[in-house]
């Protein structure tokens, strides 16, 4: 494809997104011209989002790094100069030797995580290189980590609902997720099921795009989706709407659920949640009477301190009612299980020589730079912007700026992040190399091969390690292994039957391969939980020391006990920085086309809030706590309960102004995984 100047090209959208739509890259003079929906793939069927479609604005940016560059001025400063990708491997692999000769492999520490979703590209050869270096392993917890671990306590194996099957449903409930800009293609689905006279619910702190196109939306005060949940089940038990049948056969601890709910009356919960009483009485009613129903849990109630038990307790729900026996009913935290592949051979942890190396959690980095005893003296980073994704960012911009930290950085911009590095390397996009991607929502595998020659002295994942795999003369075999290769190894994995049929051979002859779903016809019979069953009693969460039964646990800071912080506590409202329409985390964020589409960042405020404080639509304002301050324009509106207050999108720091959210976001690890509680935050807002 490389060689053909000119034409229309298949592709794969690399973005951290369930919906992994088919492309097609539309090329002139070698260039890539535009960017379009594949319509032969079945699920995506041509529709993208905005975010790909301006890719080619990405990719032909202006600022792109295009050479290795080595710092000259302050860490921070942005001043490097141009050197060679030998002088770059060199300074590299000379710095490693010393440091690991002085303080030991794990005083290595790369951090990463899904910027590009190739499988290759953040699972296979960097995986090796760390390993067989011996460097300290990275927790990667930024994200699903606290609603996997939920799920798994009731579910068990990582998979639910297919997407095609969820327009069957009756009653569809969006719990926590912006589907409209995060899950566009579940929408369509949503779509066709309203047609056949299904209803749509949104559950949400905040009336987001999602929200305003659903049938009812629902406002909760954050972190209290547990006690919703358990209020339902209360209903559900006490007007006789469970299947006890399915109850009986599939799943543990119903009975002492059902005793164990009794508390969580109406009036109780609505005091929590700040749902009305008569909201939750018809929310039960409108679940326990749907033939068939379907809850897609999304990503923003995760993060929380009990994000995982929001997770777990939301996942017992379709139990109660028998729904994993409808088709298009049940729910989906994710679908990764299905796609699982052979991650032992991709990433070779047989080549680590200290098995046992510390895990160091992704959220909490800027505690980890702090380390006095075992310090962390190197850290690589690629496929992440930490100095603006990572929680608490003064303390993470601290941890950058030690002078005896060597920073490796690998990205296709000069970062907020890149701008502390020693050594910046310039990062191939998505198009200019090869990769295998599935997804964690729909059923199809995809390979992507390059379609335009590489920009400037680009380097793809693969090539760098095995490079610096090779001038560490680290296992040859390991770094030897081309893509291709690699990927039918990924592939060839029994363990799995879903992969059946997917090999490498079908995905050069058709771009994208369903997986074998026939398996799932077993599904209730699959779970892997210790009963084999659903666990609505947990026995593992009772030996970790958590609850056994789902209970809902106040947030952290600030709380008066219920849900929320008091009126005279020092920072009164909490904050919410979900994702925007037009970024994908800080992905976007430098590209000035994405940038006129958001404008700015807004911190919206309840009508309230505001007049409490003084504060008019369009005023500048200052929202700050212990940890930081962030300097937003107001948009005043009642799109939130009073007491929450949202921003969103995570914007680079720009324009004179602190506008990186996670200043103020704690470090603090879920309830489950190592999760983060980025919407755990309290703060305060004033008039600039």
């Amino acid at each position: 494809m490389i060689e053909q100047k000119d034409g229309v090209f298949p592709a794969v959208c690399p973005l951290d997104c369930p919906d992994t739509c088919g492309l097609l890259l539309h090329k002139k003079d070698g260039k890539i011209v535009k960017v379009t929906g594949n319509p032969e793939h079945p699920v995506t069927q041509g529709a993208i989002c905005n975010k790909v479609r301006n890719m080619t604005e990405r990719i032909y940016h202006n600022e792109r790094i295009l050479y290795p560059l080595k710092r000259t001025g302050p860490k921070g400063s942005g001043e490097f100069t141009r050197i060679s990708w030998e002088e770059a491997v060199d300074e590299i692999t000379g710095r490693y030797r010393e440091l690991i000769a002085e303080y030991g492999p794990e005083s290595i520490l790369p951090y990463s995580f899904y910027g590009n979703m190739g499988i290759l590209s953040v699972d296979g050869m960097d995986r090796r290189f760390f390993n067989a270096l011996g460097a300290s392993q990275l927790d990667q917890g930024i994200c699903n980590a606290a609603g996997n671990a939920g799920w798994k306590y009731t579910m068990g194996f990582k998979g639910g609902t297919s997407p095609e099957d969820t327009e069957f449903a009756d009653l569809i409930i969006v719990w926590g997720g912006n589907l409209m800009s995060t899950n566009m293609h579940q929408v369509v689905y949503a779509e066709k099921a309203r047609k056949r006279g299904a209803k749509v619910i949104v559950i949400d702190v905040h009336k987001n795009r999602t929200a305003q196109w659903a049938d009812w939306f629902i406002p909760l005060y954050p972190g209290t989706d547990t006690a919703l949940a358990l209020g339902v089940m209360h209903i559900l038990f006490r007007d006789g709407w469970t299947d006890e049948a399915f109850l009986k056969r599939y799943t543990v601890g119903y009975e002492e659920l059902r005793e164990h709910v009794k508390s969580y009356t109406p009036a109780h919960v609505s005091a929590i949640t700040g749902v009305p009483v008569e909201d939750i009485e018809k929310l039960a009613s409108m679940y326990g009477e749907a033939s068939t129903s379907y809850i897609a849990i999304g990503n923003g109630l995760q993060h929380h301190d009990n994000g995982g038990m929001n997770v777990r307790s939301i996942s017992c729900l379709p139990a109660l009612t028998g729904q994993w026996l409808k088709k298009g009913g049940g729910a989906v935290k994710t679908n990764g299980g299905y796609n699982a592949m052979d991650s032992s051979y991709l990433e070779r942890p047989d080549l680590r020589p200290n098995q046992q190396a510390r895990s160091i959690s992704m959220n909490r980095i800027g505690e980890a730079l702090e380390m006095v005893e075992e310090p962390i003296k190197s850290i690589f980073v690629y496929c992440s912007n930490p100095l603006v994704v990572a929680p608490d960012t003064e303390r993470v911009q601290a941890g950058f700026a030690r002078e005896d930290l060597f920073t490796v950085v690998h990205d296709l911009f000069m970062t907020d992040t890149a701008k502390y590095a020693d050594i910046v390397l310039p990062a191939a996009s998505t198009f200019e190399t090869t990769d295998l991607y599935g997804s964690y929502w729909h059923h199809y595998i995809q390979l992507q091969e390059p379609v335009i020659e590489r920009v400037g002295e680009s380097k793809g994942n693969v090539e760098l390690f095995a490079m610096l795999g090779h001038a560490l003369g680290l296992d040859d075999k390991a770094f030897s292994e081309s893509p291709e290769e690699m990927i039918a190894g990924a592939l060839d994995y029994p363990a799995n039957p879903y992969l059946n049929g997917v090999t490498l051979e079908a995905l050069k002859e058709k771009r994208f391969v369903k997986l074998d779903m026939s398996p799932q016809e077993t599904y209730l019979e699959r779970l892997s939980t210790p009963s084999g069953k659903i666990e609505l009693y947990s026995a593992a969460m009772q030996e970790a020391g958590m609850p056994a039964l789902p209970e809902y646990v106040p947030l952290q800071e600030g709380y008066d006990g219920v849900s929320r912080p008091g009126k005279d506590d020092p920072y009164p409202l909490m904050f919410i920085s979900p994702p925007n329409h037009n970024f994908l985390n800080s992905t976007f964020a430098n590209v000035e086309k994405h940038q006129r589409l958001e404008k700015e960042p807004q911190l919206q405020i309840h009508p309230e809030d505001a007049s409490e404080r003084g504060i008019s639509d369009g005023d500048l304002v200052v929202i700050y706590n212990q940890r930081g301050q962030l300097e937003l324009r107001a948009m005043v509106t009642d799109k939130m309960l009073p007491g929450t207050v949202i921003s969103q999108g995570l914007w680079w720091d720009g324009k004179g102004r602190k506008q990186r959210a996670n200043a103020l976001t704690p470090d603090r690890l879920a309830d489950m995984g190592g999760g983060a509680t980025f919407f755990s935050t309290v703060a305060q807002v004033k008039r600039q």
